[in-house]
């Protein structure tokens, strides 16, 4: 075996080792809540009408290395049939097939793909994530600031229950997309429904230990 091919091979086994430890070292958290806190808040700020509401259909996993949180990758889900807002006609036309038409699209899906801009912040970390966002059918891919909080041996404070362990992952993002990037009615009532669509999400995942 000739010492450029010794080399390269010697490279290569290098690499997919340092790939098996960054994997090994991640962890799974999951997001579907079982106290049912977690959630997501939207907001339309037209020029006739301010539209608020809330989801908690939140699920999904995240591995994450608190070592090497650019490695971060995963998928959170929503359940487009928990959107609500407090009009119960409003709910209606919110789910209805000329919106979101839960019936057909009932998942709201962020795929986590890459992770830039990473840096800490005392015990949180900022990144931009990016990855692509389905709503009723239609991918889009964007970039979303998120702040991760990673809280080894906290999950049994948070359950109300010491005896259990594990630790925890809490992102927060606040982000904007446009309603007509998704063909939600495009151009159509802005006066009453605005284009733009303010998210804010604040959200804990689970990594429970034996």
């Amino acid at each position: 075996m000739n010492t450029s091919l010794r080399n390269s091979l010697q490279f290569a086994a290098v690499l997919s080792a340092t790939a098996l430890l960054a994997q090994a070292a991640s962890q799974s958290f999951d997001f579907k809540d079982p106290k049912g806190v977690n959630n997501v808040q939207f907001k339309l700020d037209a020029p006739l009408e301010s539209v608020t509401g809330t989801a908690n259909g939140v699920s999904g996993t995240v591995a994450f290395d608190a070592d090497h949180p650019e490695t971060t990758r995963g998928k959170i889900v929503l359940d487009a049939a928990s959107l609500t807002v407090g009009n119960p006609l409003m709910r209606e036309h919110l789910h209805s097939d000329k919106w979101l038409d839960v019936a057909n699209h009932p998942s709201i899906v962020f795929e986590a793909t890459g992770a830039s801009n990473v840096r800490k912040q005392g015990a949180q970390v900022l990144a931009d994530i990016t990855g692509t966002l389905t709503v009723k059918g239609v991918a889009k891919a964007v970039t979303v600031p998120v702040t991760f909080t990673y809280l080894p041996d906290r999950l049994g404070a948070r359950l109300g229950k010491p005896e259990l362990k594990g630790d925890l992952l809490v992102l927060r993002a606040n982000f904007q997309v446009n309603r007509s990037d998704f063909g939600i009615q495009p151009g159509q009532m802005t006066d009453k429904v605005a284009e733009a669509i303010d998210l804010s999400l604040s959200i804990a995942g689970s990594s429970p230990r034996t």
